[in-house]
This record gives structure tokens, C-alpha cells and sequence, in this order.
């Protein structure tokens, strides 16, 4: 009987904890929201600091489909290298400055670089740039030194849309600098996501070239 007792138990304690979003993700809210890690064998955080202050949570299932796909692109291309940025909080709500995120379904994903080299690291992230946030781009994706690589740009988005869609669930939208989304789509998985993804048209009210933003699609209770 104590067994049984202590399945229950369990049982209920994990129902309890899991992840629920509320509304929208403009107008949301996230019960029982889950931190990212800070870190694995080809990502990181967009800083240490983001992440104490709690402001790198989402909803249970996206930090899986998160945690699968680096996983999956590991272990085709482990010399890449990525970075997320701000997530959410952990109960969801306002976030300032984003007009989203509130929901747990929302993922800012720092675009990957090249060095001159041609070596893969994450964006360059500190307080001066506004943990990366401030960089700017030009219309070839070039900042300073560094090249936006987009062919793992593509690569990325589509194991997250495969992962996703594995489970049952997708990709609601793909916010990133409509001037820069040619270039996404001119790699080998540019028809892919042009297929398959809805992509923003229209330039979103801060210029999205330093990160992709994207929205899980995962069902959600009225707020």
C-alpha cells in the first residue's frame, strides 16, 4: 500500500508541475514556467545575469523542443555554436521591453557568427551591447568582424520545426529583419522554411538582425 501510496504521490506531483500557458503572447500569462539551461554541449545563455534574474523561462514542452533540437544539431554539427537570448518570466505577464514573451512560448534566438576565419561562435554578448541586443547588422549580415551565418540559421529553425511537429505541437511565427530573409532562404533549407514557416513581412517594431524570434505553437487556456 505505501508504494501505491508513494506512485500517486508522484504521479500527482508531476500533473501539478506542468507547464500551462494562458492566452496570448502579447497578452498572457505562464503557470509553472521552466528555466532553459544556461548551458550544453553547443549553446549558452545570452548572459549569466538574464538568467538570475529570471528572465530566461517558458513553458515545459518548448524547453524540451529547445533542448532536443540543439541535441539533434550536435550531433550532425558539433563545431556550432549557439546562443538564446530572453525567454519570459516565470509566471509569465509583462515583460519590458518585449510587447511579447508573456505566455512561455516565445524564444529569442541570437543569430550564429563567423569569424573572419570562418569559425562558428555565439554572438558576442556584454553589458555595452546590451547583451547583444543593440548590435546592428548590415544588409548582408555583417557586423564588425563577424558574418551572420545563415546557413545554420536555416539549419537550426528547421530541427526546431522538426522537433516540434515530432511531438505534436509547431511554429506558430518567425520574426526576423525582413531584409535579411533572403539571405536566410537563398541556403539549402530556404525552401523549406519558406514552405513550411510563416515568416514575418513587415519590419517588427525594433529591427530583428542580431536574433530570430520565434513562437511555439502549443496549446494555451484562456487567460
Amino acid at each position: 500500500m505505501r508504494k501505491i501510496f508513494l506512485f500517486i504521490l508522484c504521479l500527482s506531483l508531476s500533473v501539478s508541475q506542468k507547464s500551462i500557458s494562458y492566452g496570448t503572447t502579447s497578452n498572457g500569462r505562464l503557470e509553472n514556467g521552466v528555466k532553459l539551461p544556461s548551458s550544453g554541449q553547443n549553446y549558452s545563455s545570452y548572459s549569466s545575469i538574464g538568467s538570475i534574474l529570471g528572465r530566461t523561462y517558458v513553458n515545459g514542452i518548448v524547453q524540451d523542443i529547445t533542448v532536443m533540437a540543439y541535441d539533434s544539431l550536435y550531433q550532425l554539427y558539433p563545431e556550432k555554436r549557439f546562443m538564446y537570448g530572453e525567454t519570459g518570466l516565470k509566471n509569465g505577464g509583462r515583460f519590458k521591453p518585449h510587447k511579447t514573451h508573456q505566455n512561455g512560448l516565445s524564444v529569442d534566438f541570437m543569430v550564429p557568427v563567423l569569424t573572419e576565419k570562418g569559425k562558428s561562435i555565439p554572438l558576442p554578448t556584454n553589458i555595452i551591447n546590451k547583451f547583444g541586443y543593440s548590435i546592428e547588422f548590415d544588409k548582408n549580415g555583417k557586423y564588425d568582424k563577424y558574418q551572420i551565418d545563415f546557413e545554420t540559421i536555416g539549419a537550426h529553425i528547421f530541427y526546431l520545426y522538426n522537433v516540434s511537429t515530432s511531438k505534436g505541437y509547431g511554429i506558430s511565427k518567425v520574426i526576423f529583419d525582413p531584409d535579411l530573409q533572403p539571405l536566410l532562404f537563398s541556403t539549402r533549407y530556404g525552401d523549406f522554411l519558406k514552405k513550411n514557416i510563416t515568416f514575418s513581412k513587415t519590419a517588427a517594431w525594433v529591427r530583428h538582425d542580431e536574433h530570430y524570434h520565434i513562437d511555439f505553437n502549443v496549446p494555451t487556456k484562456p487567460l
